[in-house]
C-alpha cells in the first residue's frame, strides 16, 4: 500500500512525541575482505510453534484513538487487527531447549501479507511488562507498530529470551547469536501459526528494529541469508543505531575521558559475555571498587559516567591493547558490521548518537560496500541523538519496506 505524503508528515509529527544520545569515531580495523567458507544451511524441525492465545481484536476506530492527537495519522489503520500470544521452542545461549514467546499482530482481511519481524529495544528486567506478548501500554507495539500493522502487515515480535515465557532465564543482552535465533524462530512460529489458522501471508519478509532491536535486526538478517535463505528469504531490512562494531565500540568507550551516560548498561553487555562465553570472571576483574561489590548485588544499580572511574586499569588496558584473548573473541564473536547482505539494506543513524555512536552504522556500510554489497545504504539523521531519532527512523523505515 502506498501512502500519501501528507498523511506520512502527520505520522512523523505524531511519531515525533514517542519517547525512545555526538562522538568521534575511533579508527576502526580494517575490513576483512577474505571470503569465509559457505555456512551450510540448517535443517529445521519440523514445527517450532508450541501454543497461542488471542489477546484481543481491536478495531480500526480503537487504533485510531491511539494517535488522537493527531487526528490524520488514524487514516492510515485502514483495518482491524487480532493480537496474538505465541509460544515457540528456541535454543537457549548454552544450546538447551527452551519455549519462548512473543506477539504476533495479524490484520483482519482476506488478502495475502507481507510479513515483518519487528525486533524491540532495550528493556531492562523490572520492565517486564513491555516485552511484546504482555502487549501493554507501555510497549513498543501498542500505538505506531499496531498502526503499521493496521496498513497491511503481519508483525511477529519477539520477546527474546528472557522475557514473556521464558523471563525466569536471563536475558542475554546485546549477545547476537541468541537475539537472532529466538527472532528467527519466532518469525518460523509466525508463518506456522498463519498456516494453521488459515490466515494468508506472501512470501515477503521485511526486518525492522532500533538501538537494542536495530542490533538483533542486523543479526538476524545475517542469520537468515546465511542459513534460511530458503524458508525465510529477506525482502528488506532497516536496522536502527545498532552496537554493530562490538570491538571499536569496547575501545571507544575505555579510552573515553568523557561523561558516558550509557554505561550501566554496558555493564550487562560485559555480564552477559562473562556469563556466555564461560570467562566466569569475578566483577572486581572488570570493575573498581566499590562498584564490583554494589553491582554484585544489584547488576542494574547506578555507576559512574566516567569510564576511568568505573573500570579497573588493567582491564582498560587488555582491552585498548588487544591483551585479553579470550575477552576479544568475545566481542568479535559479536561484531556484525563486516558481511555482505544480498537484500536491500538502509542503516539508520542518528549523526550526534552519544549512546550508540554513529561509527557502528558508518563501518557497517564501508565494510558491506567492501565486500560487494550491492543494496546497502546509509541513511544518516542529521543531528538526531539516540533518542530525538527514533521518530525519523521509524518514519523513514516504514517508508523504505513499503517500495518493496
Amino acid at each position: 500500500m502506498r501512502i500519501p505524503a501528507a498523511l506520512l508528515a502527520w505520522l512523523f509529527v505524531f511519531l515525533a512525541a514517542s519517547p525512545g544520545c555526538k562522538s568521534d569515531s575511533p579508527a576502526p580495523d580494517a575490513p576483512d575482505t577474505t571470503t569465509a567458507p559457505p555456512t551450510p544451511p540448517v535443517t529445521p524441525p519440523a514445527s517450532v510453534l508450541v501454543g497461542s492465545s488471542l489477546i484481543g481484536e481491536y478495531s480500526q476506530a480503537t487504533l485510531a484513538s491511539r494517535v488522537g492527537d493527531v487526528p490524520l495519522v488514524g487514516a492510515l489503520a485502514r483495518l482491524p487487527i487480532k493480537v496474538y500470544k505465541l509460544t515457540y521452542t528456541t535454543q537457549n545461549t548454552d544450546g538447551r531447549s527452551i519455549t519462548a514467546s512473543g506477539a504476533v499482530l495479524v490484520p483482519v482481511t482476506t488478502q495475502a501479507l507481507p510479513v515483518i519481524s519487528y525486533q524491540h529495544g532495550t528493556i531492562r528486567p523490572d520492565d517486564e511488562d513491555r516485552a511484546p506478548s504482555h502487549y501493554s501500554q507501555n510497549s513498543e507495539l501498542w500505538s505506531a507498530v499496531s498502526v503499521l500493522a493496521s496498513t497491511g502487515y503481519v508483525v511477529s515480535a519477539p520477546d527474546y529470551i528472557g522475557y514473556g515465557s521464558s523471563k525466569d532465564l536471563p536475558h542475554p543482552y546485546e549477545h547476537a547469536a541468541s537475539l537472532a535465533s529466538a527472532s528467527a524462530d519466532m518469525l518460523r512460529a509466525t508463518r506456522e501459526f498463519c498456516k494453521q489458522q488459515n490466515i494468508k501471508v506472501n512470501a515477503k519478509n521485511f526486518l525492522l528494529g532500533y538501538s537494542e532491536g536495530g542490533y538483533a535486526t542486523m543479526a538476524l538478517h545475517k542469520l537468515l541469508e546465511e542459513k534460511y535463505a530458503s524458508e525465510l528469504p529477506v525482502t528488506a531490512s532497516a536496522p536502527g543505531a545498532g552496537a554493530y562494531h562490538k570491538t571499536a565500540f569496547a575501545k571507544y568507550i575505555l579510552n573515553s575521558d568523557q561523561p558516558l551516560n550509557f554505561l550501566s548498561t554496558y555493564v550487562w553487555v560485559l555480564d552477559t559475555y562473562n556469563r556466555v562465553y564461560k570467562l566466569n570472571r569475578p566483577l572486581s576483574a572488570y570493575f573498581k571498587e566499590p562498584y564490583a561489590t554494589q553491582l554484585q548485588a544489584n547488576p542494574f544499580g547506578s555507576v559512574p559516567s566516567l569510564p576511568k572511574q568505573l573500570f579497573t586499569d588493567a582491564f582498560r588496558q587488555s582491552v585498548l591493547t588487544d591483551s585479553d584473548p579470550a575477552l576479544l573473541a568475545a566481542f568479535r564473536d559479536n561484531d556484525i558490521y563486516d558481511w555482505q547482505p544480498k537484500a536491500p539494506t538502509a542503516l539508520f543513524h542518528g549523526t550526534a548518537d552519544d549512546y550508540v555512536p554513529y561509527f557502528n552504522s558508518q563501518d557497517a556500510y564501508k565494510a558491506m560496500q567492501a565486500r560487494g554489497a550491492k543494496q546497502v545504504e546509509l541513511r544518516p539523521i542529521q543531528g538526531g541523538n539516540h533518542f530525538t531519532s527514533v521518530a525519523t527512523y521509524t518514519l523513514s523505515a516504514y517508508a523504505f519496506i513499503t517500495q518493496y
